[in-house]
């Protein structure tokens, strides 16, 4: 892999040598099939087009100091993918066999894995799509299951460094009790014009409240928001907020290192008691958020004046990442060495 500079890399899309698929086909999934295509021919009434039966992961590959390549909690990702397939109907695929298709990804494409220390990783994207063609609303017949790969940067450009986020009150992500709990595309396409306004306005992202009553902290959105209170980790809970996997081992690591835990609504005034605040996912790991500006009140919540990460946040992003690439000890068998 000659002429990448791997420690140069955007969060984008770079052709790699393979993906791998496999179709639901007469209520049953086949064998795993390897192709070197970028290219999918779908027919032109596939659910996934006109209904939104799709849903998708995101997960990472690690190469360790000792050469060794780390897949982290892929797992829990295959678990989420299933409960996003029975939130849309569509057939579930099994976590042994997503696990075989990670690994197989992984090893075809072990060229693309970014060295360790270059700061970059292999992104890996299963995706989930009916295919079977359906005019009346219902859910397909046919599924296509498929994994590619590809060398990744930080997801955001300043990397581990905090970043202002804002708050609008006219927008939402996903309904109280719809879609905000799985991983499907529509989630992230009701989040585009926020997100591009507050991108405009010099912001990283925006953080969503609750769609019923706009009281409480939502998601932040693409990740989880939690905040640092003296030696809290307070993160909210919601029928409208992807369980992240990253916040979920951030949770356990907190507790490990002896913060106590609150997951449970928070209030939006709760926001100017916070030492710490960040926004945590797959992508991006922790991203400390500098300040919260409130557009619509007119109020500015600040968390670092001199561009520099909160204590908190550094310990556990230094221990989630040393865990990810084999530095730490992996006590909660987080990650699965591919051989």
């Amino acid at each position: 892999m000659e002429n990448v500079n791997w420690s140069d890399l955007s969060f984008g899309y770079m052709k790699t040598d393979y993906n791998v698929r496999c179709y639901f086909r007469d209520g049953k999934w086949g064998e795993l099939e390897v192709s070197s295509s970028d290219i999918i021919n779908i027919h032109m009434a596939a659910t996934c087009l006109h209904y939104g039966q799709e849903a998708f992961e995101g997960l990472k590959a690690f190469r360790g100091k000792d050469g060794k390549t780390r897949v982290f909690r892929m797992d829990e990702n295959a678990k989420r993918m299933q409960a996003s397939s029975r939130g849309i109907m569509m057939a579930e695929f099994p976590v042994e066999k997503f696990e075989e298709a990670v690994r197989k990804v992984v090893k075809l494409n072990e060229r693309f894995i970014p060295p360790y220390e270059s700061g970059s990783s292999l992104y890996i994207r299963p995706l989930l799509i009916g295919i079977g063609a359906q005019v009346g609303v219902k859910p397909a017949d046919e599924y296509l299951f498929l994994v590619f790969v590809t060398p990744v940067g930080p997801y955001f450009k300043g990397g581990f460094k905090p970043a202002p986020v804002c708050i609008m009150r006219d927008y939402d992500r996903a309904a109280p009790h719809g879609t905000g709990t799985i991983k499907v595309g529509g989630n992230y396409a009701a989040s585009m014009v926020a997100g591009e306004k507050a991108h405009k306005g010099g912001y990283a992202a925006v953080l969503y409240l609750d769609p019923r009553e706009k009281k409480y902290i939502d998601e932040c959105g693409p990740a989880n928001f939690f905040g640092i209170r003296g030696n809290n980790y307070i993160t909210p809970a919601s029928h409208s907020i992807l369980p992240s996997i990253t916040n979920k081992s951030l949770i356990q690591l907190a507790q490990d290192m002896g913060l106590t835990v609150e997951r449970r609504p928070v209030p939006i005034e709760e926001l100017a008691t916070f030492d710490e605040a960040a926004e945590c996912g797959t992508a991006a790991v922790i991203a400390p958020i500098s300040r919260i500006d409130d557009l619509d009140e007119n109020k500015s919540y600040v968390y670092s004046k001199d561009g520099k990460p909160g204590q908190v946040c550094e310990r556990l992003y230094n221990k989630l990442r040393g865990i990810q690439y084999g530095d730490e000890p992996d006590v909660h068998n987080w990650v699965s060495i591919i051989e």
